[in-house]
């Protein structure tokens, strides 16, 4: 009996689609493979955080920053030309703990060497493809409209959810902010709570930022740990950029921090309050966008990286945001901050403080208007205060809540 040229094909079709998926498969196990040499650097040590994190010992000239084309012949830089000066007014801070991470609570890395989070094939799979693991989604960032309220910014089907307070458009060149640091809940593995500092210039479509704080984000961890992170992009977030040491760009220099490892202690709602000092501005020497932590210089952002940063930033944002995958149906339980509205207050609200701005002459000083969005929503809430209820704070503010609740639907 013939075959038809239809029960040809049929058979045909039935024999090349498993080859067609097994070639695709292939393709992307050495797209994950590729990715994973080319950020995870040779070491010269390795360590088993009691946390779960392995943290490999990096000879400092073989980071990954120095993939960047733009950083090709790039000379390090171990310390900045000069600090930030102390405004006379500047109120001086009292601390109530310390910053530490748990996986150099027994082992340290080596002189020349800086520390880095290993990244796993687990980690690039929970990513939304391999070519952008590491990345923020494109345009997700306050409206330039609106920027300082709690409001959205939908895209895609979920939203950003934003709790700030934020300076007008002008000429900044750095900040210095204290916030007390938490483990709020996230209710969904792509979702996540993070409190942050954005130093921003340029058109929202191509805006230059440089971001720094304290997250609990499980699809970019695997856990719901509260863990330090930086970020940064030269394209509305399109293409360039990402947290940490996940792509090329960031220089580090110091080897005791390791940026996506956990913090401990955490604040304890009517307890104990722990909280960390971030500072970044820049080099008026160089041009270079440096990061400190408490007392550890972190590294920096090269210049390079940045067309609309170059000179300075026109605006800066302190505050919280979280992702909201519920958009249309019931508000999500994702936690900000501490999980409490700003009313409660000290112990149990999140709080940023002493907030800081680095001027034109290179001196931290209090900035002379931060633009208090007036807003009292019903699943998150922010409340600027004066210096009237704790002059040792300066300007500050507390923020957050626990999302959906009988008011947030």
């Amino acid at each position: 009996m013939g075959v038809s040229m239809a029960q040809f094909f049929f058979v045909f079709v039935l024999m090349i689609i498993p080859t067609m998926a097994y070639a695709t498969s292939r393709s992307h196990s050495l797209e994950v493979q590729n990715l994973l040499k080319r950020l995870n650097k040779p070491h010269v040590k390795s360590i088993k955080s009691p946390d779960g994190d392995i943290i490999d010992c990096v000879l400092i000239h073989n980071q990954p920053a120095f993939d960047h084309p733009l950083l090709k012949n790039h000379t390090i830089q171990m310390r900045p030309s000069s600090f930030p000066k102390e405004d006379t007014i500047f109120p001086r801070e009292s601390k109530e703990g310390s910053f530490k991470q748990v996986w150099n609570s027994k082992e340290s890395c080596p002189e020349g060497t800086i520390p880095i989070k290993r990244v796993t094939e687990e980690d690039v799979l929970r990513a939304s493809s391999v070519r952008r693991f590491g990345m923020k989604e494109p345009r997700i960032f306050p409206e330039s409209s609106s920027p300082g309220v709690v409001g959205k910014s939908p895209y895609l089907g979920y939203s950003h959810e934003y709790g700030e307070v934020y300076l007008p458009n002008g000429e900044y060149y750095g900040t210095k902010v204290t916030m007390n640091v938490w483990t709020p809940r996230v209710q969904e593995p792509n979702e996540h709570s993070a409190s942050l500092f954005w130093i921003t210039a340029g058109p929202r479509d191509k805006v230059n930022v440089i971001e720094a704080g304290w997250h609990v984000h499980p699809s970019l961890h695997k856990d719901n740990k509260t863990r330090l992170f930086i970020y940064w992009t030269s394209d509305g977030y399109h293409k360039k950029g990402c947290y940490n040491l996940q792509c090329s760009g960031f220089v580090q220099v110091d080897k005791e921090i390791t940026l996506g490892s956990f913090i401990s202690p955490i604040s304890t709602y009517g307890g104990s309050q722990f909280d960390i000092t971030l500072e970044a501005w820049k080099d008026p020497d160089t041009g270079n966008w440096w990061l400190r932590v408490g007392d550890k210089l972190i590294g920096y952002w090269p210049w390079v990286l940045f067309n609309y940063m170059k000179k300075s930033a026109s605006k800066i944002y302190w505050g919280g945001d979280i992702v909201n995958l519920k958009v249309g149906g019931k508000h999500t339980t994702t936690e900000m901050g501490s999980g409490h509205f700003a009313g409660e207050g000290y112990g149990k609200a999140s709080f940023f403080r002493n907030l800081a701005i680095v001027d034109e002459t290179n001196t931290l000083t209090l900035p002379e208007e931060i633009i208090d969005p007036k807003f009292n929503a019903s699943c998150y809430n922010i409340i600027l205060d004066d210096q009237t209820l704790k002059p040792e704070w300066g300007i500050y503010f507390y923020y957050g809540g626990p999302g959906r609740n009988p008011n947030c639907a």
